[in-house]
């Protein structure tokens, strides 16, 4: 690399780096929302709901869920006068209890604490799956067999990071892979861009149809009361529409570089990798083929716990931990993975999930300081229910699914985390479904889709933003390229949730 050259890629690393530390950090934004909670306290009356319970046929099974009583809202008197302590002491909880009561809240079977455990459990277990290398060899053996048959590269590895999304909230570690694969793709006479279409766009469209993702789908049909991996045919149907609207949108892109390499976006990142190109090599082995086995199986075996035996969260942590050391075992046998170095594995991927648990019981804190998500009691929470609810309940249910769809979009540019957005979202938008006539599975298909589209777009995800580092493209350029294929997405995500109300999507 020329003096020159180095000099331009650090002055636009740290250019980027001061344009991110303008923007307020997840725990940041979290403080400023628990102070204006504890205003709120001081400013509107508590208020209640009265609930029913409803009965409804699934699956030709009779289930029960209890639901809001519209127009049953009422305000109580026994409201505190003062607001919310600054600090409090035994179960009452002031504005600086709000970390540790939030993260201690709740039992194994939901927010915040079983949560919290569930994230880090689970984060521990795919950091060893990660460590073994099997998927990253996995991906590259993948690469160096279709190298021959150009046509079939982009259409597989788009399919396969979109899966990697979608079945286990892929999204970081698409870094990894576009050191990799941008070089890769410009090799092929694509460019830097499309790199980045196949790896972290296609995990973020996965994330965002996912029927299964630990971290976002089951975290948010916890919160909201709705079984765990229920809908999952309308979400693999939406993986599979979406994912191949991403793929043909990269297709066409892709191929038009190829025959004018010219009208590329990101002509400056193309020449600096062709003058560093790399061969590929793959160390792909039988090892690789048992870890791989054994982890399809296990997720198959988690499928299987959740619709044969109902498994919820506890099961499905202890499943995920199990299936994380069966592959460790595996990299120990093979000499690639010692004990010591499972175990620093593990600790590992449960630290990168760290701040996603902190955050899920923070906002479990807000809840807390706003009165508690029981509708029956009352709590300030409860009234700013009823008021949005009587903002937003004149209109259709279509109009009503589409503002949760975009609200959730907007929100994930504040806290891009869809562990952490859940935790926030989902305790005013589930029962809000309520109040204005929806199924809540539409106000977790909300959370989903606004949360991972956007993913694609904004500037507060670290993950797109390490992405656009690695292969040099500024995000100012990013964002000239994605918006249209970001409208297309939206567009078709409004599409989805009036399909979602039109067949009461449960």
């Amino acid at each position: 690399m020329s003096e020159n050259e180095k000099l331009t890629g650090d002055n636009k690393a740290s250019s980027e780096a001061r344009r991110l530390s303008k923007m307020p950090d997840a725990f940041v934004i979290l403080f400023i929302v628990i102070l204006c909670a504890g205003l709120l306290t001081y400013v509107l009356p508590a208020g209640s709901f009265v609930t029913h319970t409803v009965e409804k046929t699934v699956n030709g099974q009779l289930t029960q869920r209890t639901l809001i009583k519209p127009d049953s809202f009422s305000f109580s008197d026994k409201r505190n006068s003062n607001g919310a302590a600054l600090f409090d002491t035994g179960d009452q909880i002031g504005l600086m209890n709000y970390a540790f009561e939030g993260l201690v809240s709740g039992n194994k079977y939901g927010s915040a604490v079983g949560v919290v455990a569930f994230i880090l459990i689970v984060g521990g277990a795919f950091g060893v799956v990660m460590q073994t290398g099997a998927i990253n060899n996995g991906i590259l053996a993948l690469i160096d067999k279709t190298k021959s048959s150009q046509v079939l590269i982009i259409p597989l590895l788009f399919t396969l990071f979109s899966l990697g999304g979608a079945v286990f909230g892929m999204g970081e570690e698409a870094i990894a892979f576009c050191i990799v694969l941008v070089p890769l793709m410009i090799a092929l006479g694509y460019d830097a861009i499309t790199g980045v279409l196949i790896t972290y766009v296609a995990t973020q469209i996965g994330f965002a149809t996912s029927w299964m993702n630990p971290f976002s789908v089951a975290i948010a049909q916890g919160i909201a009361d709705v079984p765990l991996m229920s809908g999952q045919g309308f979400r693999m149907i939406l993986w599979l529409v979406f994912t191949l609207i991403g793929l043909g949108f990269t297709l066409w892109y892709a191929y038009r570089i190829k025959l004018r390499p010219e009208t590329s976006y990101s002509l400056s990142s193309n020449e600096y990798f062709k003058d560093k190109q790399k061969t590929l090599k793959t160390n792909y082995t039988y090892i690789d083929s048992l870890i791989l086995l054994v982890f399809f199986a296990g997720l198959a075996w988690v499928i299987w716990g959740v619709v044969a035996h109902a498994y919820y969260i506890p099961e499905i942590a202890t499943q995920f931990f199990c299936i994380g050391l069966a592959c460790g075992f595996i990299a120990m046998i093979g000499k690639r993975m010692s004990a010591n170095g499972l175990s620093e594995a593990f600790q590992q991927g449960a630290k990168d999930l760290l701040p996603a648990a902190l955050i899920v019981g923070m906002a479990k804190g807000i809840v807390l300081v706003l009165g508690g998500d029981d509708v029956t009691e009352p709590s300030v929470l409860n009234t700013l229910l009823f008021y949005a609810s009587n903002a937003i309940g004149e209109t259709s249910s279509y109009v009503n699914a589409s503002a949760m769809l975009i609200f959730q979009a907007t929100f994930n540019f504040f806290v891009a985390s869809g562990s952490g957005q859940a935790a926030i979202t989902m305790p005013l938008m589930a029962p809000l479904s309520d109040l204005v006539g929806l199924n809540r599975q539409i106000a977790v298909l909300a959370f989903q889709l606004g949360d991972g589209l956007s993913n694609i777009i904004i500037p507060t995800s670290a993950s797109l933003i390490g992405c656009l580092g690695v292969a040099r493209i500024d995000w100012s350029i990013w964002f000239k390229f994605i918006w249209r294929l970001f409208t297309l997405l939206i567009i078709a995500a409004l599409v989805t949730m009036w399909i979602a109300v039109a067949i009461g999507l449960s």
